[in-house]
């Protein structure tokens, strides 16, 4: 098991960092904060993973648009992708030097892990990026991506074709650099209809695992792809390229391994705001998620979404123990121990 968005504002000695830092990007930049923020969870919970501390904004940053975290309202982009001549225009980003403070984030981290457990890097999917790219930040209603998508669909395949070789050279880099998984998130795809998710959604995702080298000298990397709201479409994103599907928390699991069998592991998929509640119910949940999986190989226990920032540190180790406990007893139940 590991954590999306682990190492985070719910733990106070990362709020020290953030504070150090003076400002999110800065921290993001540092390569020794960074490293030691990515760390943090590890020194206080036995996961079985570390995860990158960084921004899936970076990459549409280092393309030039200029991220900015406005106070109260997220991420922003100072030269939004608003125009045909402006998708045109968009260049593709130097990763040596334009992201090479998350590259040497890498080299530090993996140091410092000693191997102790393995390190994942990650991603946005096109799609995703493609939204903050040209809504110029959050939305709820995506209606400037979602016009140009209806209005000027090739120009929006222009758009992702363009994210989805930065995203994977990114990847790439990140795999040169030393990371052993990785991970992308498509965050809105889940806001699509149907038939615009596999087009513009799954489809460059698709293109970003083809263009990924995945042999190493440490072995071959595995790929999680992880759609939020993306339960009407397992079945395709079984057979998208990745090694594990990650699950929001609005998906019964054991319908979900029913429904792609042993073609992917599954991750997920505690709602996170499971956390908030008190241990002994936590401790229900936790078990409610690992009896549906049952004692079946290729499940990687995490939450359907990230940790909010409000969540108790101690209601995190409740839900770790809890997961160690009844995966043991559902495993050994199996074996007949």
């Amino acid at each position: 098991m590991w954590i999306m968005r682990q190492a985070g504002r719910y733990l106070p000695e990362y709020r020290q960092v953030r504070a150090q830092a003076g400002s999110f990007m800065t921290l993001c930049r540092n390569p020794e904060l960074a490293c030691k923020v990515t760390l943090q969870p590890l020194e206080r919970y036995p996961l079985d993973a570390a995860i990158l501390f960084s921004d899936i904004l970076t990459v549409p940053d280092a393309m030039g648009l200029g991220l900015y975290f406005e106070e109260g309202e997220g991420p922003r982009f100072e030269r939004p992708v608003r125009s045909l001549r402006a998708i045109a225009d968009l260049s593709s980003p130097d990763i040596a030097s334009e992201l090479r403070y998350v590259t040497d984030a890498i080299g530090l981290i993996r140091h410092e892990l000693a191997g102790r457990v393995p390190l994942i890097g990650f991603s946005g999917s096109p799609w995703t990026l493609a939204t903050y790219m040209v809504e110029g930040g959050s939305s709820r209603t995506f209606h400037r991506i979602k016009t140009l998508l209806y209005e000027h669909p090739q120009a929006l395949h222009q758009l992702l074709e363009k994210v989805a070789q930065a995203v994977a050279d990114y990847l790439n880099a990140q795999v040169e650099a030393g990371a052993q998984a990785l991970m992308i998130f498509d965050t809105w795809g889940g806001v699509l209809a149907h038939e615009a998710y596999l087009e513009f959604s799954l489809e460059p995702v698709r293109r970003v695992l083809e263009a990924l080298r995945l042999n190493t000298s440490e072995g071959r990397i595995p790929v999680i792809v992880f759609t939020k709201g993306g339960g009407l479409w397992l079945e395709a994103l079984a057979g998208v390229g990745a090694n594990a599907i990650g699950l929001d928390w609005s998906v019964d699991i054991a319908a979900a391994r029913q429904r792609v069998g042993e073609r992917v592991a599954l991750q997920g998929n505690l709602d996170p705001c499971v956390l908030y509640a008190a241990p002994a119910v936590i401790r229900r949940e936790v078990q409610r998620v690992l009896e549906a999986y049952g004692p079946h190989p290729g499940h990687v226990f995490n939450l359907g979404h990230g940790i909010h920032p409000e969540v108790d540190p101690d209601h995190v180790s409740a839900m770790i123990e809890a997961v160690h406990e009844f995966s043991n007893h559902i495993h050994d139940s199996a074996r007949g121990r």
